[in-house]
């Protein structure tokens, strides 16, 4: 026979599984006209508490000690970013303010910088390439 406590800290915990799991982490995916394919990335924290009581020196009639006790969750589910992909880029963009420092600036501006510089050199050997036609 199990004790009322265990009861409810696997009821509590199975309550806490069914609203948290691996969409609402990474959500279902928003599919753009244009092919563009966006899923939101968001940070879950949740946490628990329990605590009851047997009653000593009181007993039911099946003769049973009296059990109260208590149970509560709390779950925050906060946006992260979005990962962008086209074709085959992807992005992130995220929604939490700008880095603060220079070099966490600068990382994220990598990929950016990266794609703007394949264009560049694009365009510059497609310029080259016509004119030595």
């Amino acid at each position: 026979m199990s004790h009322p406590l265990s009861d409810m800290l696997g009821t509590t915990m199975d309550k806490i599984r069914a609203m948290v799991d691996a969409n609402t982490v990474i959500g279902e995916p928003i599919v753009l006209p244009d092919g563009v394919t966006i899923l939101p990335i968001s940070k879950v924290s949740f946490g628990f508490g329990s605590g009851g009581s047997d009653f000593a020196g009181k007993s039911t009639a099946a003769g049973e000690t009296p059990f109260g006790g208590g149970a509560g969750a709390g779950v925050t589910i906060q946006p992260v970013s979005f990962l962008i992909v086209k074709g085959e880029t992807v992005r992130m963009l995220p929604v939490a303010a700008p880095a603060s420092g220079a070099l966490d600036r600068l990382v994220e501006m990598l990929p950016d910088l990266a794609d703007r510089l394949s264009e560049l050199l694009k365009k510059d050997k497609d310029q080259t390439t016509d004119a030595g036609n």
